[in-house]
């Protein structure tokens, strides 16, 4: 059987660690280690979605998640999407993610934007404005995610009245600078619009 050590990690590197673990499998037994509830549920909550029966004990305030992965049913047709399947766009209009703590807003900010990096089907544009500018240049704690997602084919456009408005213009690291009436244009070809 083999194991996953994510006892300590932040949401949402628990899921992600199973899910590359399984990926690594054809078959067999997976165990994954987290020291909370809530990566515990995520975790559980994953294993239903792909299908994988699952058994979860707890001792010492270490719960122990164990996976069975089988071999594929013949004739599976798990949704898979191809990266062109569906244009998503991300919009990014803020420095932080939700209402109320900015620390806490730019902590998750930071994870979703991780989270873009791991999934299967990528994004196809990511658009930056007003304080989302802020993220696509040097010194972002998130610049090193934004830069893989460009070399994996993700567009990422930053609004160029925003950087200069910001005074950062000069400082953008990734991407390139763009206008409203693209924003405007990448957002009305999107097929699905994500808001975090």
């Amino acid at each position: 059987m083999q194991q996953i050590n994510a006892i300590g990690d932040a949401c949402p590197l628990p899921v992600i660690k199973t899910k590359k673990g399984l990926a690594a499998m054809e078959q067999g037994q997976l165990e994954v280690l987290v020291d909370n509830e809530a990566a515990a549920q995520n975790i559980r909550r994953f294993a239903e979605s792909a299908g994988c029966q699952f058994d979860v004990f707890r001792e010492a305030g270490i719960f122990h998640i164990t996976l069975l992965k089988g071999a594929p049913l013949q004739g599976d047709s798990s949704p898979k999407q191809t990266a062109s399947a569906k244009k998503t766009v991300v919009v990014l209009s803020s420095d932080t993610m939700g209402a109320g703590n900015d620390e806490l807003g730019r902590i998750l900010l930071k994870g979703f934007i991780f989270t873009l990096t791991q999934l299967e089907n990528l994004p196809h544009t990511i658009l930056l404005y007003n304080t989302g500018a802020k993220l696509a240049v040097h010194g972002s704690s998130s610049l090193a995610d934004l830069i893989s997602l460009e070399r994996e084919g993700v567009l990422v456009l930053t609004c160029g009245t925003c950087l200069n408005h910001l005074g950062i213009a000069e400082q953008l690291g990734v991407g390139e600078t763009t206008n409203m009436y693209r924003i405007v244009e990448e957002m009305r070809d999107a097929e699905s619009i994500l808001r975090p």
